[in-house]
């Protein structure tokens, strides 16, 4: 299904979690959103959704080497879009199958980076990647949550490229990133 279908599930699937929270000894008033590259951009979604609308009450939200931007002319893209993994090429295909024409790519839904309500937002853990062509429009995204008053871990792993995550049991960065991600939680749900 094309956008906004998954950002509108992703929303929704946080709603429900919050509303029964407790038929699987959950915690509604302790709840978090993350995820990587594609799935990090339905996280920052579900967050701004949840901002806008005013529920569910998110606690964090963990965003690895999201995808926050329908644009392919940044220095990171010219620098990494090809040779690392994730290539320019890639991410223009995958773009196109996942909204329905160009204009799309313009919506906040889409793009969280365009949102113009960031305020208020969910407390952000954001990881980025040196080797990367998403590293300029994720530190871009840390830089106006911040702006926007909202508390901010940026950090972006030297030597790494992008879903580093799956690469933790052989890479010491990345295994240090996926360590750091987990006290970021830890943290957020011990407040």
């Amino acid at each position: 299904h094309k956008f906004p279908a998954a950002a509108d599930d992703c929303y929704a699937a946080t709603r429900w979690v919050a509303l029964h929270a407790a038929s699987f000894s959950g915690d509604p008033a302790r709840l978090a959103v993350g995820g990587e590259s594609a799935g990090a951009n339905l996280a920052a979604v579900a967050a701004l959704m949840a901002q806008e609308r005013g529920a569910p009450s998110l606690v964090h939200q963990l965003l690895a080497y999201p995808v926050l931007n329908y644009a392919f002319d940044t220095p990171s893209y010219r620098e990494n879009g090809d040779g690392y993994f994730l290539t320019k090429d890639m991410m223009v295909w995958f773009w196109r199958q996942y909204l329905r024409d160009e204009t799309d790519g313009e919506n906040p839904s889409a793009s969280p980076l365009r949102s113009q309500y960031l305020r208020g937002m969910a407390p952000a853990t954001i990881l980025a990647a040196e080797f990367d062509p998403l590293r300029d429009e994720v530190e871009a995204y840390a830089a106006r949550l911040r702006e926007a008053g909202v508390p901010v871990t940026y950090t972006c792993y030297k030597g790494l490229i992008h879903g580093f995550f799956g690469m933790a049991k052989v890479v010491e960065p990345a295994k240090k990133a996926l360590e750091d991600a987990a006290a970021a939680l830890r943290a957020a749900f011990a407040r």
